[in-house]
C-alpha cells in the first residue's frame, strides 16, 4: 500500500508503478499481523522464511528507502531478529515496532483470556503450553530483543484484555537492559480511557507523530 498522500496518484496504476514507488524515499513498513489463511503446517521457521522472502522482495526495490518491521500481537513473534540462526547476512532493518507484544508464546498462551478457564485443571501446562514447544513454536521476543541494535518502539494499551500490558513492559525492560544505547528503546503506553484495547492502537490520531 502506498501512503495516503499518494492515493489519488495511485488509482488505476499497474503493479510496476507500485514497485517503483517503493524507492521514493518514504519508509517501507513490512507489517506482520500474525493472522491469515494459509495451507500447510505452520512453524516458526516457516514464518521467518515467509518474512525474509518479503524483505528480499522489498529490499531489491527500495532504493534508499528505509525498511521497518512492524509486528502486531502474534505477529510480533514473526519479526526476523538477528538471533535467528537461519537469518542470512545482509538483512539490515532500520527500525522495529512491536504493537501489543508478548515476551514469548508460552507467556502469551498462559495469559490470554481464552485459557483462563483451563488454568485450574491439572495438565494445563503440558497440554496447552508445552504442546507449542513440542511443535517448535517459541517466539522468544524476550530473547530476541537482547540482540537487536536498531531503534525499537513498543506500543501497548493499558486496557489490552488479550495480551496484558505488563508483558509489553517486561519486554521493554529486557530490551533496555541489553541495549548499549538506551535511547534507541522506547515504550509508549496508551491510557485505558482511550479505549484502544488490543486492536485499535492504529486508530489513535497521534500515532504517526509518536512513531516519527
Amino acid at each position: 500500500m502506498v501512503p495516503g498522500s499518494s492515493g489519488n496518484e495511485a488509482r488505476g496504476r499497474e503493479q510496476r508503478w507500485f514497485e517503483e514507488a517503493l524507492a521514493d524515499a518514504h519508509p517501507i513498513i513490512i507489517y506482520l499481523h500474525g493472522y491469515g489463511d494459509s495451507s500447510g503446517q505452520p512453524s516458526e521457521s516457516g514464518f521467518t522464511t515467509d518474512v525474509l522472502a518479503l524483505y528480499d522482495w522489498a529490499k531489491a526495490r527500495s532504493g534508499n528507502s528505509s525498511i521497518i518491521f512492524w509486528g502486531h500481537s502474534l505477529g510480533t513473534g514473526d519479526v526476523p531478529f538477528d538471533s535467528y540462526p537461519t537469518l542470512p547476512p545482509g538483512v539490515q532493518v532500520d527500525a522495529v515496532v512491536l504493537e501489543s507484544p508478548y515476551t514469548n508464546i508460552r507467556d502469551a498462551a498462559a495469559n490470554i483470556p481464552i485459557t483462563k478457564i483451563y488454568r485450574q485443571f491439572p495438565g494445563f501446562e503440558y497440554l496447552i503450553l508445552d504442546s507449542m514447544a513440542l511443535g517448535n513454536m517459541f517466539f522468544r521476543n524476550d530473547e530476541n530483543v537482547k540482540v537487536l541494535a536498531c531503534p525499537l518502539l513498543i506500543l501497548h494499551a493499558e486496557d489490552d484484555t488479550v495480551l496484558p500490558p505488563r508483558l509489553g513492559r517486561q519486554l521493554f525492560e529486557t530490551a533496555r537492559r541489553a541495549y548499549k544505547d538506551k535511547s534507541k528503546v522506547k515504550l509508549i503506553t496508551f491510557p485505558e480511557k482511550l479505549g484502544l484495547g488490543h486492536d485499535y492502537i492504529s486508530f489513535n490520531p497521534e500515532l504517526p507523530t509518536l512513531v516519527k
